[in-house]
C-alpha cells in the first residue's frame, strides 16, 4: 500500500465512521465510463460541496490493494449489477494536488509531483527499471499486474487558483496533466479518471486545455447532478436525526438548482453548512468559515461596465442575466462583468439557470455574505445607491412621504425597461432595488397571506432591532389613499401580529397615464 499508488481505503473508512450521506451512486456513473471514450471526467463544484469525500470513496472502491466490501455492501452501489465486477479491481493513482503545493514554488510543482510518484513506485515495485519515467513505470505496472489504473485527482485546479499563479506556471502544470491523459498510452494505462476541483479545466483559446476530459461543472453537471451536494431527502433525514427545523434549513441553505442530463431540475444544498448547522443546533452563515470567499470582493470591485449594477440587483434579491461562455476558467483572465459573475457562480455565490441564462443568490446564507460585502464595494454608483437606500429607510421612519416617493421614482425611471414600466411585478422589483440595504435591519417577506388578501411586501425588523415593521402596498395606477385603504380594509397589518405597536403602513402608487410617471406615497403610523 503506497501514498499515491494504491493508498487503500483508510480515508473513506474515516469518513463513513462519521456523519455520511450515501453518494455511492456516483460510482455507477464512473463504472459506466470505464474503458470507453468518455472515460476521463472532470467534475467541478464549489468548495465544501463534498468533492474530496467523493474522491476518497472512489479511491476505496477501486483500489486493488484492499478489500472494501464492509464499507460498501450496505450502500446504494451494492445494488448495481457491476458492483462486484469493478470492486477493488484496479490500480489507483490518487493525487491531492494541494498536498504537493506546501513549500513548493509553483514553477517546480510538476517536477515535484512526478518525483513523488516515482518515489512511491520505486518503494512498491522493485521490477521498475531505475530511471524510468512516469509513463514507462505505469506501463510496466499494468503489464506486470494485469490491472489498469483508475486516476483520481483531487483539487486539480489549486495551482490555477493560487494567487502567485502565472500564465507560464499554469501552462507548465497543464502540460503535465496532458502528458498523463493526452497521449497514445493513455488508453493502455488508464481505465478511467476522475478529476475534481472548483474550476472547470482552463481554456486554451475557446477549447479546454485538456480536451479529452468530459467536463461536468456546477453550471452543467449532467450525469453527476444528483451528487453535486445534498438533495432534499438527504437534508430531511439529517433534520429528523438532529431534531432541527427543515423549513429553517431550507431557507438558510437551499436554493442551488442543477439540471440533470434528462432536464430534471434538482434542488441542492451545501453539505458543509447543513452538517454544521445540524451539529451546532444553530442556523448561521458557515460560508466564510469554509474558506470559500477567495477574495470575492476583489472580483466584485473590478471596473467592468454593469458589474456594480448587477451586485445591487443580486443583493436586492433579483435575477441577473449574463453569458458564461467567455470565461477562461482561471482567476486572472477577466474581460467583462460576465466573467466575474461566472466565477461567482463556480464559487457558489450564485446559482445559474441555463434556460433563462440568469443567476440569483441562492439562499439566506449567501445573501448574508452579500449584504456584508455590498458595503465594501468601491463602485461609485453603488456607493451612491447605498446612501440613497439608507436615506429611503430614514425618510420612511421619519414619515417624509414626498422624499420616499421621489426616491422610488428615481429608481423606477432608471431601472425599468419601457415595455415593463407599467407592470406591477416590475414595480415590486423597483421597491427591492430601492430598499436593497434592508438586510442591515430587516427580514423581507413577499406576497404574505394576511387578513382577506396578500400583502405585497413586508419588512420585519431583526431581533433586538428597534426599527418599525413596514407593510407596503404597491399600485400601478390609483391613489395612495386608495392603496392605504386597501391595507386597512383587508387587515394586512395582521401579517405582523405582535409588532403593531411599532408599525408603519406605506402606500406607493404612480400615475401610469402621465408622461412624467409621478410617484406618490402615504405613510401611516399605527
Amino acid at each position: 500500500m503506497g501514498y499515491y499508488i494504491n493508498p487503500g481505503n483508510g480515508n473513506f473508512r474515516f469518513i463513513v465512521n462519521d456523519e455520511y450521506i450515501d453518494k455511492s451512486g456516483l460510482i455507477s456513473v464512473i463504472n459506466s465510463t470505464i474503458n470507453k471514450k468518455n472515460m476521463l471526467s472532470c467534475v467541478s463544484r464549489p468548495r465544501r460541496f463534498g468533492k474530496s469525500y467523493a474522491a476518497n470513496m472512489l479511491e476505496a472502491y477501486y483500489d486493488c490493494s484492499c478489500d472494501s466490501h464492509d464499507l460498501f455492501d450496505d450502500l446504494e452501489i451494492a445494488k448495481d449489477p457491476g458492483y462486484e465486477k469493478h470492486m477493488n479491481q484496479y490500480n489507483v493513482l490518487y493525487l491531492d494536488i494541494t498536498g504537493f503545493m506546501s513549500g513548493t514554488a509553483l514553477e517546480k510543482l510538476p517536477d515535484k509531483i512526478i518525483e513523488r510518484i516515482l518515489w512511491d513506485i520505486e518503494g512498491e515495485y522493485p521490477f521498475i527499471r531505475p530511471g524510468a519515467d512516469v509513463k514507462e513505470a505505469f506501463t510496466a505496472i499494468v503489464k506486470e499486474s494485469g490491472r489498469k489504473f483508475i486516476a483520481i485527482i483531487d483539487e486539480w485546479d489549486s495551482p490555477v487558483r493560487d494567487p502567485e499563479s502565472t500564465p507560464k506556471t499554469q501552462k507548465d502544470y497543464l502540460e503535465f496533466l496532458r502528458s498523463l491523459f493526452k497521449s497514445d498510452i493513455t488508453k493502455n494505462v488508464f481505465a478511467a479518471a476522475y478529476m475534481t476541483g472548483i474550476l472547470p479545466i482552463k481554456k486554451d483559446g475557446t477549447q479546454s486545455a485538456i480536451s479529452e476530459f468530459r467536463e461536468y461543472s456546477i453550471l452543467s453537471p449532467g450525469l453527476f447532478a444528483p451528487y453535486a451536494g445534498f438533495l432534499e431527502d438527504d437534508v430531511k433525514g439529517i433534520c429528523d436525526k438532529y431534531h432541527v427545523s427543515f423549513d429553517d434549513m431550507k431557507a438558510w441553505y437551499d436554493g442551488y438548482v442543477v439540471e440533470t442530463s434528462d432536464k430534471k431540475r434538482l434542488s441542492v444544498y451545501n453539505p458543509n453548512s447543513v452538517i454544521r448547522a445540524s451539529e451546532n443546533g444553530h442556523f448561521e452563515s458557515y460560508w466564510v468559515q469554509s474558506s470559500a470567499v477567495y477574495g470575492a470582493l476583489d472580483y466584485i470591485n473590478l471596473d467592468f461596465d454593469g458589474l456594480g449594477e448587477a451586485m445591487e440587483m443580486l443583493t436586492a434579491g433579483l435575477e441577473v442575466s449574463f453569458q458564461t461562455q467567455s470565461f477562461k476558467n482561471d482567476l486572472t483572465s477577466f474581460e467583462s462583468a460576465d466573467d466575474v459573475l461566472t466565477i461567482l457562480t463556480h464559487f457558489g455565490y450564485l446559482t445559474y439557470d441555463n434556460e433563462k441564462q440568469a443567476a440569483h443568490i441562492p439562499n439566506h446564507e449567501i445573501m448574508t455574505e452579500f449584504a456584508g460585502m455590498i458595503h465594501r464595494v468601491t463602485h461609485k454608483e453603488t456607493m451612491l445607491r447605498l446612501k440613497e437606500s439608507e436615506q429611503l429607510l430614514s425618510d420612511i421612519i421619519a414619515g417624509n412621504a414626498d422624499a420616499v416617493a421621489a426616491n422610488i421614482q428615481k429608481v423606477h425611471m432608471k431601472e425599468s425597461a419601457p415595455l415593463w414600466y407599467n407592470n406591477e411585478q416590475a414595480l415590486r422589483a423597483v421597491i427591492k432595488l430601492a430598499f436593497f440595504t434592508y438586510r442591515d435591519h430587516y427580514i423581507k417577506l413577499e406576497e404574505l397571506p394576511s387578513g382577506t388578501g396578500y400583502v405585497d411586501m413586508a419588512y420585519i425588523p431583526k431581533k433586538y432591532d428597534p426599527s418599525p415593521a413596514l407593510v407596503i402596498e404597491l399600485k400601478a395606477g390609483g391613489t395612495p389613499e386608495e392603496a392605504l385603504e386597501q391595507i386597512r380594509s383587508r387587515n394586512y397589518a395582521s401579517s405582523v401580529e405582535g409588532l403593531k405597536s411599532n408599525l408603519l403602513l406605506v402606500a406607493v402608487t404612480y400615475d401610469k397615464d402621465d408622461k412624467t410617471k409621478p410617484h406618490h406615497c402615504l405613510i401611516e403610523r399605527q
